[in-house]
C-alpha cells in the first residue's frame, strides 16, 4: 500500500490515540522532567506544523517542527508505528520535515532525543541524516537523559 503524507487533522480521533501512545511509549525511559514530547494542545500551537504519514486510513507515523526563534526549528513528535518500525516511515517523514524547513528558508533544524538504548534506533536515523550532537538549545538544560542534535540547512 502507498505511503501518503500530509498535514495532520486534528479533528481525526485516530490522532488522538497515535499521539497518546507516543507519551505512553515514552513513560517509562525517563523521569517526568525529561520527557519533552509535546501533547495533543501544544502540538495544536500555531507555531508548530504536524505531519502525518497514512497507509490507507491508518496513521503509521507522525513528524512535527516547532519554530522557537528565527530561522530555527525543532523536530518533535517523530513516531512510527510499532507494528511498522524498520519500513523507511520515520527516514521518509523526516525528509519530508527538512524540505518543508528549507522551502521556508529556515536555516537549522535541531532536535532532543533520548539517551538510553531506546532511542538509539533514532539517534542512528538523525544521525544518518546529517544531525551532529550538540549542546543544549533554547531552554533545555544539561541533562543525563537526554541527547542534543542540530543539523544546519
Amino acid at each position: 500500500m502507498t505511503v501518503r503524507i500530509g498535514r495532520a487533522d486534528f479533528e481525526d480521533p485516530d490522532l488522538e490515540s497515535f499521539l497518546q501512545a507516543h507519551l505512553e511509549d515514552l513513560a517509562p525511559t525517563a523521569p517526568a522532567e525529561s520527557r519533552h514530547a509535546l501533547d495533543l494542545d501544544a502540538l495544536r500551537r500555531p507555531s508548530v506544523r504536524l505531519w502525518v504519514a497514512q497507509e490507507g486510513s491508518d496513521i503509521i507515523g507522525t513528524a512535527a517542527l516547532a519554530a522557537f526563534e528565527p530561522g530555527h526549528e525543532e523536530v518533535k513528535s517523530m513516531r512510527t508505528d510499532p507494528a511498522r518500525r524498520g519500513r523507511g516511515i520515520a527516514s521518509r517523514l523526516l525528509d519530508h520535515l527538512l524540505a518543508d524547513a528549507r522551502c521556508r528558508d529556515v536555516r537549522r533544524v535541531s532536535l532532543e532525543t533520548g539517551s538510553m538504548d531506546f532511542f538509539a534506533p533514532a539517534r542512528a536515523l538523525y544521525g544518518k541524516a546529517g544531525f551532529v550532537r550538540c549542546a543544549p538549545f533554547g531552554s533545555y538544560t544539561n541533562d543525563p537523559n537526554s541527547v542534543y542534535m542540530t543539523l544546519a540547512l
